[in-house]
């Protein structure tokens, strides 16, 4: 079967004031909306057989454009949630990076329950087992499986024999494509595809 990792689109930012103490869950923004709607134009054109989302917003604002296009109902997989997904706040990954921020170290360094994490041990049991269980549900199919960036992470590093949690940086909407076997075998197809948000596919 082949698994397409799909991260979610851009989402809101959302402070802890903002949240007043309880789990954030942002929407996305409109760009973020745009971009999934140019994730379901293509994947309209290409087919996908099964769309399974994580039960947080950002995730599945962006599958339900993509389930529309295709005339399928979207499974909700709570497994597939992110490490953070208790966490009070929400900030772009990319602008913890770019300041350099205290979170954005202790997330480098694995300290994910500093801000109210899963340990990423915890964190990469729970997901590799999910993605497994995805796989086993449905061979020889096509399925699109729309996450996070901590989730396709944790599980194609495990394909790759990657002993870090956090290795690369997965674009908002890109596809990560996974081959599995009947036999157990997994392989990586490709990572971080980004064409859809930049050129159309034309229908054959």
């Amino acid at each position: 079967m082949e698994l397409l990792l799909i991260r979610h689109a851009v989402p809101e930012r959302i402070t802890t004031e903002q949240s007043g103490g309880e789990p954030a869950d942002p929407s996305l923004t409109d760009a973020g909306r745009h971009q999934a709607d140019r994730l379901a134009a293509w994947l309209a054109i290409e087919g996908v057989d099964h769309i399974v989302s994580s039960p947080l917003r950002r995730a599945g604002e962006t599958a339900a454009p993509v389930a529309t296009a295709l005339g399928i109902d979207v499974e909700v997989d709570p497994e597939l949630c992110e490490y953070d997904a208790a966490a009070d706040s929400y900030i772009p990954i990319e602008e913890m990076r770019a300041e350099n921020s205290e979170r954005w170290q202790a997330m480098v360094e694995g300290r994910w329950a500093d801000y109210g994490g899963e340990p990423p041990d915890q964190f990469r049991g729970r997901i590799i087992p999910c993605i497994d269980r995805i796989i086993a549900a449905h061979p020889g199919r096509k399925v699109a499986a729309v996450c996070h960036g901590g989730v396709i992470n944790v599980y194609l590093a495990s394909v790759l024999d990657i002993d870090r949690h956090l290795w690369f940086d997965p674009e908002y909407t890109s596809i990560s494509r996974v081959r599995a076997s009947r036999s157990g075998a997994r392989s990586i197809e490709s990572i971080n595809e980004r064409a859809h948000l930049v050129g159309r596919r034309e229908q054959q």
